[in-house]
């Protein structure tokens, strides 16, 4: 029964959710698996995690497009210079600086 409640509660959750709501998440989630190793290398868990999302929150929709398409490869010198730029950012710095971490040193 609280299976089917389950399902029940992401159908509904689905419904409500525009077809570019769902490709910006799934844009999102792809870029999340690309950045966040790169931010691994300079910050250990938990923080990594935290640097990552206060990136994805910084990147503009086409710097998510162009990092979702790394995904399964290697950051290569491009790829670790576009999180380079979000991390650099103002805005970023200050989520950075808010969830009690230090600049990126990418």
């Amino acid at each position: 029964m609280k299976a089917l409640a389950g399902v029940m509660v992401m159908a509904v959750a689905i419904a409500a959710c525009s077809p570019e709501e769902l490709a910006t998440d799934l844009t999102r989630s792809t870029a999340r698996t690309v950045v966040l190793p790169v931010v691994r290398d300079a910050v250990s868990p938990p923080a990594d995690t935290l640097a990552t999302e206060c990136i994805l929150n910084n990147a503009t929709n086409a710097e998510l497009n162009v990092l979702a398409r790394n995904v399964g490869n290697s950051a290569g010198t491009l790829t670790i210079q576009t999180i380079r730029t979000i991390a650099e950012r103002p805005a970023t710095r200050a989520c950075l600086t808010g969830q009690g971490l230090p600049p990126l040193v990418l």
